[in-house]
């Protein structure tokens, strides 16, 4: 696949109390944006954190683009995300992912 691609993963993370998930809503936030302008590739990484309150929804919700697969890919395994990844660690209870390219448009 070449071209520009999104990807877009939400979790649902532990926590007993509002504040334990509130805790860890910012925690998954915060680490996340510390990756903008540290990995060749990623165009674009916004991290929403819910505010809905209802018990169906994800805790947060991963929005990045990648200049394209092989840029996707080399993500997967680069140091600063999977230093993220670890300190993160069993924190996020529900993971859900979509992969999917951007259509660029004439307009």
């Amino acid at each position: 696949m070449s071209g520009p691609i999104r990807h877009i993963v939400m979790w649902r993370l532990r926590g007993e109390t509002p504040a334990e998930r509130a805790a860890a809503r910012s925690k998954v936030k915060t680490l996340f944006e510390g990756l903008k302008g540290r990995i060749d590739g990623l165009t674009h990484i916004e991290i929403g954190v819910d505010v809905s309150d209802v018990d169906y929804a994800c805790d947060v919700v991963l929005f990045s683009e990648f200049r394209d697969d092989a840029a996707l890919k080399a993500y997967a395994t680069h140091p600063e995300h999977l230093r993220v990844r670890e300190e993160l660690g069993d924190l996020r209870i529900g993971r859900f992912q979509v992969d999917y390219p951007i259509k660029e448009t004439g307009a």
